[in-house]
Order: C-alpha cells, then sequence, then structure tokens
C-alpha cells in the first residue's frame, strides 16, 4: 500500500470517528465529511479496504437497461454532445439507473482497460453503499450536483479519480438517473472541476428536458423562464397539464419553484389557477402565435412574474392492427408486420426485434451486428418499412463495395466541373437521394477513416456538404450501420473514429447465426416457399433432405439457406426435394446437432424448451424455476429430445 493511500485511510476514520483535527477536517467539505460517516456508521464499510471496481456480468447490466429502455435513448443525444465537449480532455461520459448501475458509457475504447479497471465503464456499480464516497453514489444520496475529487472518495483505490455528477429526475420528483463524467487523473485542485460541474448541470437539465417532452407529447405542455428570450428554445421550467388543467408533471426545476412558491407541500394534481394566474382556458392567449414578451404570468403566492409558451397536445396516432407469422404474439406486442416476419418463434431474435419495434419512430441511429448473411439488410429494410418513413426512399450502401477513390462522391455528390472526371451537371449523393427516408450503411467498418469525419458531420448537424460545394444541403434521413466486424476493436487500433461509432451505436442491434436458431425449421420452409413461380404447387421436402439442412452448420448464414433452397427447387423432380437435389451434400445424412431437438426437431415440446434454454443462454436453474420443474426433471427432457447444453460441452473440453 503506498504511502498517500495509507494516508487517505487515517483521515477517513478519524473523520467517521469525529476525532480529526479542525484545521484538517476543513480540508473536506459537508458534503464528503457526511458521506464518510455515512459509509462507517450506516453501510458498515470497512475504510481500510481496497475493493477493486464492481462489474455486474452483462445479462444483469441488461435487466438495469431494460428497465429504462426509452429514457436511454432519448438521453444518448445529450451524452454523445457531452462527450463530444469533454473527450479531449480525458474524461469519459457515464449514465447510471437510479441504484448507481452504469447503464450507459462513452470514453476512449483505446484505453478502455484502464477505464474498466477503475470501473468508469459500462455495467458498474458505483452506488454508495457499495463503493463508497463517490460521484455518483453520493450524488444518489444527496440529491444534488456534486465533485468528489481525488481524495474525496472513501475507498483508497479511487483516489486517483475525479468524479463530477448531477442528478436527472423524471416528472413526478423522483431520481430517474446520474450523468457523471470522470477521468483517470487531474490537477490536484478541486476548483479545476468547476466547468466539468456546470457542463454536468446543463446537460443533465437538457436530458431531464428531452424526457420530459417526450412523455408529455399528448399532454398540454407549458414551458416558463424568467426572461421571454430563450423561452422558446431553452425553458427553465416545464408544465404538464391533462386535459382538467390539473398539473399530472415538472421537471426538477419547476417542482422546486412551485414547492417553494406554495409552501412545500406536493404539487402533483393542482389546478392550475393554484399554481399560475391563468385558468387552462387562457391558454390559447399563451400560444407561439403571441410574442414571447406579451405571454407574461404571474406565480401563485408571489409577485414574481413568468414568461410562459403552452403547447397543446399532439394528435395521438391509432396503431391498426397487423398481421404476421405468430399473429396473436405480435399484435400483443404491437410488432409491426414487417419486423414480425423476420422470425419463426426464436426467442434471441425475437428480443431483438422487440427492442427494435420500440424505436422505428426514433431518430436515434441503430447498429446492426452479426455474422455475414445474417440478414442485416433484411432487418434494415423491415425497419424501414414499419416506420413513418416507409413511403420515403430506402438507399442501401455497401461501403465495402464503392472504390475508395469514388465513396466521398458517391455518398456525398459532387457539383459540376468540381474534380477531373465530375459530370457536367453534377450529381447528388446517395446521402441525399435518402433525403425524408432511410441511408442504409452497410459493412460500415470498411469506411475509410478520412471520410468518417465527413459522415460524423452528416449525422451530427443532418446536412451533407458535396464536393466543391461551399453551402451545406440539409437532410432528414435515419441512419442504420451494419458491420460484421469488431468496431469497438477497430477504434482501439485507430482504424475507426470512436465519436462516429458512439453516434452509430445509438440502439445496438445483435442478430444471432442460423446455426443457433431455434425456428431454423420454420426458414428451411419459408425459403421453400418465397419466390416459387414454377409450374404446380411448391416442392415439398423429403425427410432425409430436412435432417441434412437442420444438421448443417450454415456457415454463410440465411445466404446460404436461400443459395441452397433456390438451388433444391430448380432442380428437384416430381415436386419432392430429395437428399440427391441438395448441393455439396454429404454421403451419408449426419445425425442433428446436439444443441438441436433429435429425430422429432418439429415436435412443439422439444422445440420449445431448447427455445427457453437459449433464451435463458442455458441456465438451467432459471428454466426450471420458470416451467415450475426440478433441475433432474429438466435435465431427463433435455436428454429425451437430446439437448446437449454448450456450456457444458466446453466444460467437457
Amino acid at each position: 500500500m503506498y504511502s498517500d493511500q495509507r494516508e487517505h485511510i487515517a483521515t477517513v476514520m478519524q473523520v467517521a470517528d469525529r476525532s480529526l483535527p479542525a484545521a484538517a477536517a476543513t480540508a473536506h467539505d459537508d458534503v464528503i465529511r457526511a458521506s464518510w460517516q455515512r459509509c462507517v456508521h450506516e453501510h458498515r464499510l470497512d475504510p481500510t479496504r481496497m475493493q477493486e471496481a464492481v462489474i455486474l456480468p452483462s445479462e444483469r447490466l441488461r435487466e438495469h437497461q431494460d428497465r429504462m429502455e426509452a429514457f436511454l435513448h432519448i438521453a444518448r443525444h445529450g451524452l454523445e454532445t457531452l462527450y463530444q465537449q469533454v473527450a479531449g480532455l480525458g474524461y469519459c461520459v457515464l449514465l447510471t439507473d437510479a441504484r448507481g448501475v452504469t447503464v450507459d458509457f462513452l470514453g476512449d475504447l483505446v484505453i478502455e482497460p484502464n477505464l474498466r479497471r477503475a470501473g468508469l465503464y459500462l455495467g458498474a456499480d458505483w452506488s454508495e453503499p457499495l463503493a463508497g464516497t463517490c460521484g455518483v453514489g453520493t450524488c444518489i444520496a444527496t440529491g444534488e450536483a456534486l465533485t468528489v475529487h481525488l481524495g474525496d472518495h472513501f475507498d483508497a483505490t479511487h483516489i486517483p479519480l475525479t468524479c463530477t455528477s448531477a442528478p436527472v429526475y423524471d416528472a413526478s420528483g423522483a431520481l430517474n438517473a446520474v450523468l457523471d463524467i470522470s477521468a483517470l487523473t487531474s490537477p490536484s485542485a478541486k476548483e479545476s472541476q468547476h466547468l466539468a460541474l456546470q457542463l454536468v448541470k446543463v446537460y443533465a437539465h437538457h436530458v431531464e428536458n428531452a424526457s420530459f417532452l417526450h412523455r408529455f407529447r399528448h399532454d398540454w405542455i407549458l414551458r416558463l423562464s424568467s426572461a421571454p428570450q430563450f423561452l422558446d428554445v431553452n425553458p427553465d421550467y416545464l408544465l404538464a397539464l391533462d386535459a382538467a388543467g390539473r398539473l399530472i408533471g415538472h421537471n426538477r426545476r419547476a417542482q422546486l419553484l412551485l414547492e417553494a412558491a406554495c409552501g412545500s407541500r406536493r404539487v402533483i394534481g393542482e389546478p392550475l389557477e393554484h399554481l399560475l394566474g391563468a385558468r387552462v382556458e387562457d391558454l390559447g392567449r399563451f400560444t407561439a402565435s403571441r410574442a414571447a414578451d406579451q405571454r407574461a404570468v404571474g406565480l401563485a403566492g408571489s409577485a414574481r412574474l413568468l414568461f410562459m409558451l403552452a403547447t397543446p397536445p399532439a394528435a395521438r396516432r391509432i396503431a391498426l392492427p397487423t398481421a404476421s407469422p405468430h399473429t396473436a404474439d405480435a399484435a400483443e406486442a404491437a410488432i409491426p408486420a414487417p419486423l414480425a416476419a423476420l422470425s419463426g418463434g426464436d426467442a434471441v431474435l425475437d428480443r431483438q426485434i422487440e427492442r427494435a419495434a420500440r424505436l422505428v419512430n426514433s431518430p436515434v441511429s441503430m447498429l446492426l451486428t452479426g455474422e455475414t448473411g445474417t440478414g442485416k439488410e433484411y432487418f434494415a429494410k423491415a425497419l424501414h418499412e414499419s416506420s413513418e418513413r416507409r413511403r420515403q426512399p430506402f438507399i442501401a450502401v455497401n461501403c465495402a463495395a464503392i472504390p475508395e477513390t469514388l465513396i466521398e462522391s458517391e455518398l456525398f455528390g459532387y457539383r459540376a466541373g468540381s474534380f477531373s472526371g465530375a459530370g457536367s451537371k453534377g450529381k447528388r449523393g446517395l446521402v441525399q437521394e435518402a433525403d425524408g427516408g432511410t441511408l442504409f450503411l452497410d459493412e460500415i467498418g470498411d469506411m475509410p477513416r478520412p471520410l468518417q469525419a465527413r459522415l460524423l458531420r452528416v449525422l451530427a448537424e443532418r446536412e451533407v456538404l458535396p464536393v466543391g460545394a461551399t453551402r451545406p444541403v440539409a437532410v432528414n434521413i435515419r441512419v442504420i450501420a451494419a458491420t460484421h466486424c469488431n468496431l469497438e476493436q477497430l477504434v482501439r487500433e485507430g482504424r475507426f473514429r470512436d465519436d462516429l461509432y458512439y453516434r452509430l451505436n445509438g440502439a445496438h442491434i445483435v442478430l444471432p447465426p442460423l446455426r443457433e436458431r431455434a425456428d431454423l425449421n420454420w426458414l428451411i420452409d419459408r425459403f421453400r416457399r418465397d419466390g416459387w413461380a414454377g409450374p404446380g404447387p411448391v416442392p415439398e421436402l423429403a425427410d432425409d433432405a430436412r435432417r441434412w439442412l437442420l444438421a448443417h452448420r450454415w456457415p454463410g448464414n440465411l445466404r446460404e439457406l436461400r443459395n441452397v433452397t433456390e438451388y433444391a427447387r430448380a432442380v428437384c423432380r416430381r415436386g419432392v426435394i430429395t437428399l440427391a437435389d441438395l448441393p455439396d451434400r454429404p454421403a451419408a445424412v449426419p445425425p442433428l446437432p446436439q444443441a438441436a431437438p433429435s429425430a422429432a426437431a418439429a415436435d412443439a415440446e422439444g422445440a420449445e424448451l431448447l427455445r427457453a434454454l437459449r433464451a435463458a443462454q442455458w441456465n438451467v436453474t432459471a428454466v426450471a424455476r420458470e416451467l415450475g420443474l426440478s433441475r433432474m426433471t429438466l435435465y431427463r427432457r433435455m436428454k429425451r429430445w437430446g439437448i446437449t447444453s454448450p456450456n457444458r460441452q466446453s466444460d467437457a473440453g
């Protein structure tokens, strides 16, 4: 243990015992000293411990993310913008839930191992009862924005860090999340973090307001500020009213303002006239049709005037029922038909589809990953066809197929005569062609690094500058990117910009390989029927051919399966596809793989059990509990259907 760590532990113990000399105690402010005392007396933490960061496993992290998924997508733009402000200064950006678990993270992936070791990483638990005094945990405990700097930390392993955090509240006044910027090293003076504190408070306010405006878009929203100049674009206070004019939500600043004016009583449920000098019938006088300086309103219980903008509710859209291969399930989950049609009941893929269905009309960018041939373009098209943009263009760009010398002009277009060989009339680029619709960037990992900065501008500013032009052109596009590469690894190697990676990765959808899908039987029959234009009915599939198809490992995934079935359909005789009609078939039909049901692959019980195991990532105990069975009974059923956990196979190896 280093001497500074020993000195830190001694100081913490003296503060906790209230035995530190008064002069030394002033080195730490009241908030820090109170937190240290909580850590010892309430949380029962040992100041002499040296605890490594606690990083939750991916399945537990996903549970925390699922609880606030809609909020995460709304907050992402604010996190990206904040990261652009502070990344060059050595900071990373964390967003945690109200329990202190990091549910989103933006940081320099080149130093990822150091960030992960320090706990400045996705899945890290920074709750005060676990981590001691720290930015996130102490922010949760106090409900206030603060900086925990170097030796302010309780645990001696954290004293190199500086962490600045601000709370994000929900519309009822409860803590919803914590926004944090942290660095591995910092100047010794705590005053060096003053700007960091102001930045994180501003962006926490922006994220809170964005979430509020989205939640209450179908209700009356009142924007209020002390001055009229920024009322329309950056209001201080937000209120939401129901049709009867009662308060149903507020942002944090409005809550504190109104509770102070009303004597600290809870204001949710109060009629508008008890809070402001206006009634719901008067709101027409406060709309954007009048100048901001003519929209003054009095605050109840005081002589203070505020300026107000009233926005009426947006019209609600009525969702129409859709058809799908599993119509009842899709209708219950409100999954659009194009997305529902991608799965025949595979639990892992269904989970990804459900997530995507909640984002079909979101402006957030989406990143699709998976092995080559897993259907990333099919998925992107289904997202487009499920969205409000479906009548607008879907433009697919294969970044690996366009020569590097042409990709800039192909993507961004060019003005006439802007370079040697340019057309006399110029050309609209593919980005402009996608205006109003969806731009699908396939194999994004192969985009040359010099063009990545230009693409980042398109995503950030929603405008494109053609080659040779001096004025950008505004575009309204939804961007979906796809790759089979590990983009994080490319970032570490310096081949892909981290800011572009974070911008594209607004939502990450992982498509499973065909060999792991539980709906392979359904896919075989679907591809056998799709596009059939031959004479007579669709060819049937002989048992030996089906067994071979079910046993094959499909390294080319969906693309390979489609090619095989189309070939077999074309060469088969008498309306039946046999083993002899399959290309590159083995001399004998292999047994079915251990991870799939044997002989009766289509049997409902075996298929359902396999789906449950895969969805639980082969956690037998969890599946047994879900099905109400003992583990031994579940193992017997697995043996009956020839299902063997891949975890047991790897253990045996």
